[in-house]
């Protein structure tokens, strides 16, 4: 007689959601893929933006000081899975200005500076979310951040983004910061030519540097190591425009020379070359759209000089030029800003893969006007701020998380 024997069936392993560091060699492919795979949830069958990080996960905090990226782990048996990641960086901003004694009235207040993290590029798989596993990210990241010493953290998302300003907002203890724009513009198949009554003139790395600090050292965000940003090689170039008829436009006299006797009105801007960080691509539009955008290049090109508007191809990877540093001063800086503008344009125009120019500054900024854009391209963000540092005293700055909103930010390139 043949004997039975019951076995109990195999258990199946219990997942375990584990948060490390994010490993070049062996993770590369899987964070790619939940990217990806978080750009196709969001375009769902509607015209949406595709970015392309060219291989390269960490190309948004790459140039930053200090910077990691964390990735969450799923781990059943022996499978492994990566279901999120998330970015964060470290660096030292300005975040106010120091009171200034009646005897320096004639001088700019001196800037205060804190230890500043910005996380960015949250991601979790369409599969996995409501399970926690964000919120997970942002609090293992929050931890880094405290353990280099750093006093706020800050993040940024688009303003109809809701269920990130749902986690940051009502779980993490963010607080709504600044509302900036994000304007951008289409490059051309023409030139945009430049007034004549404003000149453009390329300023080298230590007169940007000298004039940054001066003028626009005490900007919220401006970062302490200014230097650094303008040296680096997708820093193309920073332009000053003032009036044609001032002694600057002939003969440069130094930036601390110019600032004690600036002219009437002048702008000053950086142009910072995107395209070879990330590359974009617009998905989901239909024929006739494509066909329409199409038929515009194809008479803006052959009709230069009525310089007719036309839409560039959007509709396959394009690279972006970023106006950053934006500032200046005077009753007519904003027809300075459209200059460098123009100007930024141009340049963009001779690099075949660079088809819009974008600028981001604070929703209240008076140079803003001066800034072309097309309202189908922009967007308005959000910055929400959350203090890290406990025991941080209040100092000269007092809680920054409470300051008043200035009329100017400063956005660095390197986290764009």
């Amino acid at each position: 007689m043949d004997m039975m024997v019951a076995t109990a069936p195999e258990e199946v392993p219990q997942a375990v959601l584990v948060i490390r560091e994010y490993d070049t060699e062996r993770d590369r492919e899987a964070a790619e893929a939940v990217e990806l795979s978080c750009d196709v949830g969001a375009r769902a069958g509607t015209m949406s933006l595709f970015t392309d990080l060219l291989g390269d996960p960490l190309c948004r905090v790459r140039h930053s000081p200090l910077f990691l990226m964390l990735v969450a782990e799923l781990i059943r048996g022996p499978q492994r899975e990566i279901v999120g990641l998330v970015r964060g960086c470290i660096k030292t901003v300005a975040c106010g200005a120091a009171k200034k004694h009646p005897s320096c009235a004639k001088h700019r207040a001196a800037s205060i500076y804190a230890k500043v993290a910005y996380l960015l590029g949250l991601r979790v798989s369409p599969a996995h979310r409501r399970r926690g596993i964000a919120l997970k990210l942002v609090l293992r990241m929050e931890e880094w951040f405290k353990e280099k010493g750093a006093d706020y953290a800050y993040m940024a998302t688009q303003k109809d983004n809701e269920a990130s300003l749902r986690l940051f907002t009502g779980r993490c203890g963010y607080s709504e910061f600044r509302t900036p724009s994000i304007l951008v513009h289409p490059v051309f198949a023409h030139w945009l030519p430049l007034s004549s009554r404003v000149s453009v003139l390329r300023l080298s790395l230590a007169d940007a540097e000298e004039l940054y600090r001066r003028w626009l050292g005490a900007t919220e965000f401006f970062p302490r190591d200014i230097d650094v940003v303008l040296a680096n090689p997708l820093s193309l170039g920073t332009f000053l425009a003032v009036p044609s008829a001032c002694t600057a436009a002939v003969r440069w006299p130094g930036a601390a020379a110019f600032l004690a006797d600036p002219p009437t009105s002048w702008a000053v801007g950086s142009v910072w070359n995107s395209k070879e960080v990330f590359r974009m691509e617009v998905r989901g539009a239909g024929l006739w759209q494509r066909g329409l955008a199409r038929v515009s290049r194809a008479v803006d090109w052959a009709l230069q000089w009525l310089r007719i508007p036309s839409v560039p191809d959007l509709f396959r990877p394009f690279g972006m030029y970023l106006l950053y540093g934006i500032g200046g001063e005077g009753p007519a800086a904003a027809e300075h800003v459209q200059a460098l503008c123009r100007h930024a344009h141009n340049m963009a125009r001779r690099d075949a893969d660079c088809r819009v120019v974008a600028a981001e500054v604070a929703e209240c900024d008076p140079l803003r006007r001066g800034i072309p854009y097309w309202g189908r391209l922009s967007f308005a963000d959000v910055w929400c701020v959350k203090r890290l540092a406990e025991e941080y005293g209040d100092g000269a700055l007092g809680d920054w998380t409470k300051a008043p909103r200035p009329p100017s930010i400063f956005v660095d390139p390197r986290e764009f």
